[in-house]
């Protein structure tokens, strides 16, 4: 084996070498060199996009080689010689990987563009060859069988255990003609969610709302009008004011805009994406993606892609995600039919000859809350300046888990010239990792918010690995020099984030495939649900929330207003997202192949459950980038499916002080540093002494 060890050595130099060299000419591909930057980050400013296929063909043929060696080996399969090595392979892949996902997110120009095709479409045939590759799978058989007399320990068994169910679920004892039908289905979906996701950002894009006179800006704030001079001005069309559909641009203009013909042209605008009959149109692409999802099931031995999806999650079968949003939405949609009838009394009050629709519901209950609780947004924002809020996040992060924040102001690569960095440091003052926070929205960044890695934590027995993390948002670009002010949505999108890159920064395990955030869908969310909670917290609000002129700490009086409006337009927020939900789950409960007509099959579904006319799911079938895109398929409701546990977890700490040390130290050992080294029930209980209980939920919304 050393000696096999050794020749694949000399191949993967072999390998590197050449991938380095173009016609007579060597060029160093920074992906691929051993990297000098500061904590081992990707060489960012060295990378161009004509470096990433390359690199990408080379590091794949290099992990080849490593899954040979494994196959090769000559020794009885052992955990050592199988598991550890199968999980610390494909390093190098991993980095190339990383980077061109996390940026063609965040940074997706049109050279990243042009590649992604090919970059997914290779990936997924190499992850096909691994995971059908009967060979490597029977030493991880073998293991899985003696696991009894190993001696493992928790964190080697889940391993063993995620390895072995990774093989079967990807179709490794299918016969050969199935499993070359698996690949082609594989990679058509490949094709197609990759299209997906590039008309979506088109279509986007395309979009602008251009206005020409004063009187069409009635209502709107003095800076969400600047804000639309300066993307007019951007645009090359100064003097005027333009809104798009990117939500910091179109939520306050829903908000406050008196006129409502045009709250309609960009609402139905935002609603219409990929709808359009165009060429970013996205409805065959769905009916082709639902289809193969379900010939991909049945191959496998599942009646449909959502009994396939959530037999490897929490919730394991349709019936419990139905069971928990047919709870929910009984209740939602009651509260939410109240709001509406108390949002027509003010239009009739007003005079309006019309009934509420979709494209008013933010104007009026703008106008509801300011009747209900004396309270207008415009009030919160001026405490919510972004800087002030960002060392909120990283004092509630220190007085729970102790950790530092240290920003990094010399030269450093970074992912975009506009994102800060900061390398975090434990309370005993070692290195926790590095961060990179990407605040603003620009036409090349995909809609919402998101927290990725660039590496991940790990061990490989001689060093400690620590990981690199962005969190990326979608907030209005500063105008000027004024501050960013953010809505309390915002902050809270911030604070959600950042409970997701804790859960990297904190992890604390061995093995990289279950390191940080790599746990079962509707677990993933608990971390950075649970953040949330902290953020409206009155001691909280006073640490950070500050009058970005005055410096004034936020009044008592305001913060009584926010409490008091906790449970403010809650029917409309969960009808939105559990309507979602159910449509994510109605697309995968098919369970044979038929021609979808996407928008009937959307329209007739909804109208089922009941949906009231005035309120859209948070996302309709064209633009719901997390199923078709994204890993949610099957899995939207893990959201609330996670909240059950976020907010039961949280009255551990209303309990017993927020930020109480034993508390926070048992949340830091079972839930942040754990990954998926264990069932996450058996981690919850753990830290909570008991399973979850859905009553803290219903009440956080105001449904009890």
């Amino acid at each position: 084996m050393k000696k096999y060890l050794m020749i694949l050595n000399i191949f993967i130099i072999a390998v590197l070498f050449t991938a380095c060299k173009t016609g007579n000419k060597e060029m160093t591909n920074p992906l691929l060199s051993e990297s000098k930057t500061p904590f081992g980050v990707p060489p960012f400013n060295e990378i161009i996009a004509a470096h990433f296929l390359p690199a990408l063909d080379s590091t794949i043929t290099i992990n080849k080689l490593e899954i040979e060696a494994i196959i090769a080996n000559p020794e009885p399969a052992t955990f050592d010689n199988t598991l550890k090595v199968l999980d610390l392979s494909g390093k190098l892949l991993d980095n190339v990987s990383a980077v061109f996902f996390g940026l063609n997110s965040a940074d997706g120009t049109d050279d990243l563009q042009a590649i992604s095709g090919d970059m997914r479409a290779k990936l997924s045939q190499h992850a096909d060859d691994i995971s059908m590759n009967g060979k490597l799978f029977e030493r991880v058989k073998q293991v899985y069988e003696n696991r009894g007399s190993l001696n493992l320990n928790t964190e080697q068994l889940s391993l063993l255990d995620n390895y072995y169910k990774m093989f079967l679920r990807n179709g490794v004892n299918l016969p050969d003609k199935e499993k070359e039908r698996l690949r082609e289905i594989n990679l058509r979906l490949t094709e197609l969610t990759t299209r997906f996701d590039q008309n979506l950002l088109a279509e986007t894009n395309d979009f602008k709302l251009i206005i020409e006179t004063q009187d069409d800006l009635a209502g709107l704030p003095d800076d969400v009008i600047a804000g639309a001079a300066s993307a007019a001005k951007e645009m090359g069309l100064d003097g005027k004011w333009v809104f798009t559909t990117h939500k910091p641009s179109m939520i306050p203009f829903l908000q406050y805009s008196q006129r409502k013909d045009l709250r309609k042209k960009i609402y139905d605008a935002y609603c219409n994406r990929a709808n359009n009959n165009n060429e970013y149109d996205n409805k065959e692409i769905i009916a082709e993606i639902a289809n193969l999802r379900i010939e991909k099931a049945n191959l496998l031995g599942f009646p449909s892609f959502a009994a396939y999806q959530l037999d490897d999650r929490m919730a394991k079968t349709p019936a419990a995600v139905y069971e928990l949003l047919d709870n929910v939405w009984e209740k939602a949609i009651a509260v939410a039919k109240k709001e509406r009838d108390e949002m027509q009394a003010i239009i009739d009050a007003e005079g309006g000859n019309f009934r509420l629709a979709a494209e008013d519901w933010w104007y009026y209950a703008e106008k509801l809350r300011k009747q209900k609780y004396n309270l207008d947004e415009n009030e919160v924002r001026p405490y919510l300046e972004l800087n002030n809020v960002v060392n909120g996040v990283f004092t509630v992060s220190k007085k729970l888990y102790g950790c530092d924040f240290k920003k990094i102001t010399s030269e450093f690569p970074k992912p975009h010239p506009l994102a800060e960095v900061f390398e975090v440091t434990d309370a005993d003052g070692s290195h926790l990792g590095i961060l990179y926070m990407d605040y603003f929205t620009r036409p090349t960044k995909a809609q919402g918010a998101w927290c990725g890695s660039y590496r991940k934590q790990y061990r490989t027995g001689k060093e400690e690995i620590r990981p690199v993390v962005t969190i990326v948002t979608n907030f209005a670009n500063p105008v000027g020099d004024n501050p960013v002010l953010l809505s309390l949505d915002e902050a809270l999108t911030l604070f959600h984030e950042f409970g997701h890159g804790l859960h990297n920064l904190l992890s604390d395990v061995t093995y990289k495939s279950i390191a940080g955030t790599s746990v079962k869908r509707d677990f993933v969310e608990l971390p950075s649900q649970i953040m949330e909670n902290w953020a409206t917290q009155k001691e909280v609000l006073q640490m950070y929330a500050r009058h970005y002129k005055t410096g004034e700490i936020i009044p008592d009086e305001l913060i009584e207003k926010l409490q008091n409006a906790e449970y403010f337009n809650q029917g409309f927020a969960t009808v939105e997202y559990v309507a979602a939900s159910y449509l994510d789950m109605n697309y995968h409960m098919l369970t044979q192949k038929e021609k979808l007509d996407i928008v009937r099959f959307e329209n007739e579904y909804l109208q089922s459950i009941g949906l009231i006319h005035e309120i859209v799911p948070r996302y309709r079938s064209t633009y719901f980038k997390h199923i078709w895109s994204s890993g949610y398929s099957a899995g939207y409701y893990s959201y609330i499916w996670a909240e059950v546990l976020d907010k039961d977890a949280f009255g551990a700490f209303l309990d017993n002080g927020l930020f109480d040390k034993t508390t926070a130290d048992a949340f830091r050992d079972y839930i942040l540093s754990r990954g998926g080294s264990m069932d996450p029930m058996e981690l919850y209980i753990k830290f909570r002494g008991r399973e979850p209980a859905i009553e803290p939920l219903l009440k956080s919304r105001g449904m009890l």
